[in-house]
């Protein structure tokens, strides 16, 4: 596979990225932080990545960036098989209310951003026949939680996106991977109580690249969360409000 990472210099992004080196693949990785790009090209290329592995500078803040970006990752890999969003920026909601400045970031960079990388990523697809765009959303999107007010709704509304993709061009040949994780011990979740079910990234990386393979329009991960979420998604709004999940 050629696939293009974005955010692969840390959490899942790199679990992802090292998972995909180790089979062979053909990679290259963007990102905003030229040092970490070096570091994790040179890491990926150790672990058995296929010919040279590229980086493109790419801010999920700068949309300007994302249509060259993409351009240059497809260009240094010969075409694209795949890309795979997973950079994202994560604070709780009592941070969020505390700092208007950072809420609207956050919604930016989650939902409008991202978005917008998803469309200039999925022009380059088709322009080649099709491939997989896999996009890390979250199980945080699923139903309004107090926790998770405002990250939520971004993830929801990236959900949301990703499906109506999927049910528009699965027919040309692009196949639409939503990615939704619970907590996964990463940098994203430092600091915070792991709950039950948590899962190491190494495990949700391979089972991420398994759907990838398959083509699975939604994997949650660890595979629990399924269930779980299901389960929440059925409460009433009476109960909810009397929980803080």
């Amino acid at each position: 596979m050629r696939v293009a990472i974005l955010g692969a210099t840390k959490g899942m992004g790199r679990a992802l990225a090292r998972a995909a080196a180790e089979r062979n693949d053909a990679i290259c990785i963007l990102g905003r932080n030229d040092v970490d790009l070096e570091r994790s090209a040179a890491d990926l290329s150790v672990r058995g990545a296929r010919g040279s592995v590229g980086s493109v500078a790419c801010d999920l803040e700068k949309p300007e960036l994302f249509g060259p970006a993409i351009d240059e990752a497809r260009d240094a890999l010969g075409g694209l098989d795949a890309v795979v969003v997973t950079a994202a920026i994560f604070a709780g909601q009592e941070e969020l209310e505390a700092n208007p400045e950072l809420a609207e970031r956050l919604l930016r960079v989650d939902f409008t951003n991202t978005v917008l990388f998803c469309e200039a990523a999925k022009k380059a697809l088709l322009k080649d026949g099709g491939g997989t765009l896999c996009v890390f959303s979250s199980v945080a999107g699923e139903r309004g939680r107090k926790p998770v007010i405002l990250y939520g709704a971004a993830k929801a509304g990236l959900t949301h996106y990703l499906e109506g993709l999927d049910h528009k061009h699965r027919i040309d040949g692009l196949r639409v991977v939503t990615v939704k994780p619970g907590f996964v011990k990463t940098s994203m979740t430092a600091g915070l109580e792991p709950p039950p079910f948590a899962g190491e990234p190494d495990a949700v990386a391979r089972r991420v690249l398994r759907a990838i393979d398959r083509g699975v329009p939604v994997v949650y991960t660890p595979a629990p969360w399924r269930w779980i979420m299901a389960v929440i998604r059925s409460l009433p709004r009476a109960i909810m409000r009397r929980l803080n999940f």
